[in-house]
């Protein structure tokens, strides 16, 4: 049977700040991004299966990804949880904005790496995440590629 990827994208808005940084990405800031998310897998051959034909419903790939990734993240500020910007978080929090804090430095190559592992964790046994390509600006991206990994 022939394997099939899919794609389906997805856009949220996300502030974020890079303690120790260099340049000006140690400010607070915030970003337009678009994920795009492309999984594997055999469409169904069972002409009894609701879903015949298909690898996964592209509805299916967009509720895990909306869960884990996109209602959480969307409109968020996320934090380094173990840098001197937890103080604002906690300023932020209580004046009741939505913050992150995270394990890693928010950057695009370590948002992806996270994205991938709450993805993988969802999807169906017969469905494998073949990469995740994170955009923060128009020009800018990070990829993560399951043959790389």
């Amino acid at each position: 049977m022939s394997k099939i990827r899919i794609t389906k994208q997805f856009t949220f808005e996300t502030g974020h700040a890079l303690y120790g940084y260099d340049g000006k990405c140690k400010n607070v800031h915030g970003h337009s991004y678009k994920l795009s998310v492309t999984v594997i897998g055999s469409p169904i051959t069972d002409t009894e299966n609701v879903k015949y034909g298909m690898v996964i419903d592209f509805g299916d790939l967009k509720k895990i990804v909306q869960e884990e990734i996109v209602e959480i993240f969307d409109h968020a500020t996320v934090f380094n949880k173990n840098t001197p910007h937890v103080e604002l978080a906690k300023e932020l929090q209580v004046r009741g904005h939505h913050v992150l804090l995270v394990e890693y430095q928010p950057t695009s190559e370590n948002m992806v790496i996270d994205f991938a592992d709450k993805i993988k964790s969802r999807l169906p046994e017969n469905i494998a995440l073949h990469s995740l390509k994170l955009q923060e600006t128009e020009s800018s991206f990070a990829e993560w590629y399951q043959s790389d990994n």
